[in-house]
Order: structure tokens, then C-alpha cells, then sequence
């Protein structure tokens, strides 16, 4: 689990009103308590075990604010390179997958021409899967999500030449 992730995980647990969020993985344990009642603010720790080497595990507090404020910064240059693309955002929260099912191929690759109509991803959501279908014709410029990603109500996903 990289930084961005964890970055979206605490902005999405924020704006979700839970108090504390509790996540294990093979080697990853985050637990995010949001301090409504206190300061307003959010208080992340990040403790990594690795699989093999049995190491003392690290926190880092991480505030809700900064996070926020740090991650719209490198995406404004982002966007004026990208201005005279379409972009083609989540309808829903979920779980972002590029392949119908692990054994089948992407569904759209870089270069791809698609149609409206096309499917572009599936978004897994209380254990349905959600067919992302396109709403313009172009080519496909960038996939702006990394497979088996949790996404966002109206994140970007992929960026669309419409000529």
C-alpha cells in the first residue's frame, strides 16, 4: 500500500463520518479514528510489518488537513497539459478493476479507440459489479487508476482524445 492510497483512504474515511477505521492486511495494519469530538482534525497510524524479518513496527500520525492540502498542488500542472482531454470520472465508490475477471484481458489499453456505449472497467460495490460504460468516442490517453484501486465518487479515471 503506497502513500496515495493511504492519502485516499484517510480523506475518504473523513468525509464518511466513522470514528475509527480498523485495516489489516498481509502486511499492512492502519487504523484511522477521527477526532470529531476533539480537535476536528483525523489521526492516521501506519504500522508495516514485513513478511519475513520480524521488525518493531513504525507509526506516523498523519493529519487530515495536510493531506489535503498537499494533494491538489502536483495535479494543477496536471491539468493544463491535460485540458484538451476528456476525462471520464467514477459514478460510484468502489472497488476499480480493469478486467472482467483476473484470466481475461483489460478491457481498454493506452491507444484504444472506444465508443460511446463501450465498457471501460468494472467498479466493484457491495459485492456487485458495476460496468463503467463510456459516454464519448475517442481514444483512450491515460489510465489514471491502478488496478484493484479503491476509488472515489467522481474521481478521474481515464483521460479520453475525443478527436
Amino acid at each position: 500500500m503506497d502513500l496515495k492510497e493511504i492519502q485516499n483512504l484517510i480523506r475518504f474515511v473523513a468525509k464518511s463520518g466513522a470514528s475509527e477505521v480498523k485495516l489489516e492486511m498481509d502486511d499492512v495494519k492502519i487504523t484511522i479514528k477521527t477526532g470529531a469530538d476533539e480537535d476536528k482534525g483525523a489521526t492516521t497510524i501506519v504500522q508495516q510489518m514485513p513478511a519475513m524479518a520480524p521488525v518493531q513496527a513504525q507509526a506516523q500520525p498523519v493529519a487530515a488537513a495536510p493531506v489535503e492540502a498537499a494533494a491538489p498542488a502536483p495535479a494543477a500542472p496536471a491539468e493544463d497539459d491535460n485540458s484538451k482531454y476528456i476525462t471520464i470520472k467514477s459514478p460510484i465508490i468502489g472497488t476499480f478493476y480493469r478486467k472482467p475477471s483476473p484470466d481475461k484481458p483489460t478491457f481498454v489499453e493506452v491507444g484504444k479507440s472506444i465508443a460511446e456505449g463501450d465498457v471501460l472497467c468494472v467498479i466493484e460495490a457491495m459485492k456487485l459489479f458495476n460496468e463503467i460504460e463510456s459516454e464519448v468516442s475517442g481514444t483512450i490517453v491515460k489510465v489514471l487508476v491502478d488496478d484493484s484501486s479503491p476509488v472515489e465518487f467522481d474521481q478521474p479515471l481515464f483521460l479520453v482524445d475525443p478527436s
